[in-house]
């Protein structure tokens, strides 16, 4: 993962505010590119496990379907009301496709991780349930860009 900023570098985050940041968030925004080139923006709940962001997606969506053609994304995950509360990051890459799709609840070891901080997350459970409609897609992202507009008041 590369973390490079050429502007606002004084408001990005921290490596470890960052991963507070993602750890806490729920929604994040996914911009991904339709085959015929138009761009595509949808919202998605989201595990992060502190290298990758971790996609629970309707595999019936269009969003699906777009990164099966194209795996490169775009995700947007942000928060705050007034403009000095404002704070997010941006990451970018390409995904990768874990466990079966839709994903009905086989062992796959590399979903245990991240199956569990998306229950307890969003759900308050300690296992993951399946409803046979959604997939995994994780990011482990290639370039990461951060604001936290509450160290403009410092600046």
């Amino acid at each position: 993962m590369t973390v490079t900023q050429r502007r606002g570098r004084r408001i990005m985050m921290t490596p470890a505010e960052l991963d507070e940041f993602l750890g806490s968030q729920r929604t994040c925004r996914v911009a991904t590119v339709s085959p015929d080139g138009s761009p595509h923006v949808s919202t998605l709940w989201f595990a992060w496990d502190g290298i990758s962001l971790w996609l629970y997606s309707i595999t019936r969506s269009r969003r699906w379907a777009d990164l099966r053609e194209n795996p490169r994304i775009a995700v947007v995950i942000d928060d705050g009301e007034e403009y000095g509360e404002l704070r997010g990051a941006e990451l970018s890459g390409a995904v990768e496709f874990v466990g079966e799709s839709p994903r009905t609840g086989e062992p796959v070891p590399e979903l245990d991780a991240p199956e569990r901080l998306f229950a307890h997350k969003n759900f308050g459970l300690d296992e993951m349930f399946h409803d046979g409609r959604h997939a995994w897609a994780r990011l482990t992202p290639d370039k990461i860009a951060s604001w936290d507009f509450r160290k403009l008041a410092s600046l």
